[in-house]
């Protein structure tokens, strides 16, 4: 069942649309269809055709998203009943959200930002149109473009996106994909440590990812008794406040208890 808020986004190739249509019972909160990376050089047409015939049909109670490689794609599958989201690869300027957002009029758009010249746009690429829902990370080509071999180096680069997401009234970004598929101890450290700076759910490219990163970023028994008592006092008071076991409650803290609350269903 799709969740309330989305914590699972699975990437599948355009080019398999049986594959395509089982990701839909996967589990994922969001199927994404590829039409680049995942896709060779030579199924690139077929991979948009096949997509647009898929996307043709009502939408599914499992939300859609596609990631594009050419205009081609986009003038192929915007407007189509099956749509609800185009992820645009490699974006580094306001200017191009917008010419895609004439392009496909109305459309949810998902700008990623895969190079240093787009983090450092990544706040105006955020507020550059209302049809921009979100913002993504592309971390493969992220850390190829800076050169960076250890995780660590990009951390600034994930806060950075982070920071322009919520600046912009965006939801907080999910992570880019982990691209070790068996290993499943690493995952959950990665999206302990993406939880931290701030991201909201994760990408995945296996089904067997996906129980982990739901897990990781759903909040624990612990984290939701202690909203449901921040929750429960600010109810009976106005303003500050504290708790019977001391700790200093404020509007702010409140409004993070009641995100809490809602990522768990309560």
């Amino acid at each position: 069942m799709t969740a309330t808020v989305p914590l699972t986004w699975l990437y599948v190739p355009g080019d398999r649309p049986e594959v395509v249509r089982k990701a839909r019972d996967s589990g994922a909160d969001v199927v994404i269809v590829d039409l680049e990376d995942a896709v060779a050089p030579d199924r690139k047409e077929y991979a948009r055709a096949a997509t647009a015939e898929l996307l043709s049909e009502a939408a599914a109670a499992v939300p859609v998203h596609v990631r594009v490689h050419t205009e081609a794609d986009i003038l192929a599958l915007a407007g189509l009943p099956g749509l609800a989201e185009l992820r645009l690869p490699k974006i580094t300027h306001a200017a191009s959200v917008h010419h895609i957002a004439a392009v496909a009029p109305g459309v949810a758009l998902c700008p990623l930002l895969e190079s240093a010249l787009g983090i450092e746009h990544a706040y105006s690429v955020a507020a550059s149109h209302p049809q921009v829902r979100s913002i993504a990370l592309g971390e493969a080509d992220l850390r190829a473009d800076l050169g960076v071999r250890e995780d660590a180096g990009l951390d600034w680069s994930r806060s950075r996106v982070v920071v322009a997401a919520r600046a912009a009234g965006l939801a907080p970004p999910a992570q880019s994909v982990f691209p070790d598929v068996r290993d499943l101890d690493g995952l959950w450290a990665s999206c302990a440590h993406g939880r931290a700076l701030g991201f909201l759910g994760r990408a995945a490219i296996h089904p067997r990812q996906l129980p982990v990163i739901e897990r990781a970023f759903r909040p624990t028994p612990q984290e939701i008794e202690a909203a449901a008592e921040i929750v429960a006092a600010a109810a009976a008071d106005e303003g500050a406040l504290a708790l019977p076991d001391g700790r200093f409650v404020d509007a702010a803290v409140v409004a993070s208890a009641r995100r809490t609350l809602a990522l768990a269903g309560e």
